[in-house]
């Protein structure tokens, strides 16, 4: 878990470096950044999916997207100074590269579960 955490916090402050529009300053609250961002797509994301449910039925799932952007721009409110986004294109141009970059650094950490089985 810990090992998730910190590929995760590395994925944050990756992203943040090719992207103008996201500062997290110190690197270090990045990891912080991790957290946060862990816990509301773990609680608060799930909530706003399910009562977002019909207009992401229209929009063929592509409303996922914005909730994406809501989220970082929620972790973006809890964390400021030390963690902004400019505006919501930034959010949403982060939440995809951090989508992305996640991916790639978590396909290198082996997955103890998937060894077991």
């Amino acid at each position: 878990m810990i090992l998730r955490l910190i590929v995760s916090a590395i994925a944050v402050f990756l992203t943040s470096l090719i992207l103008d529009g996201v500062n997290v300053d110190p690197w270090w609250w990045a990891v912080i950044v991790a957290i946060v961002l862990g816990f509301i797509n773990s609680w608060i994301k799930p909530i706003v999916k399910f009562l977002a449910l019909p207009i992401n039925i229209l929009t063929l799932g592509l409303f996922t997207l914005v909730i994406n952007a809501l989220m970082v721009e929620l972790c973006s409110w809890v964390l400021k100074p030390h963690f902004m986004v400019k505006d919501f294109w930034w959010a949403l141009a982060f939440s995809i590269a951090l989508t992305v970059i996640g991916w790639l650094l978590h396909l290198l950490v082996p997955d103890k579960k998937k060894k077991k089985k």
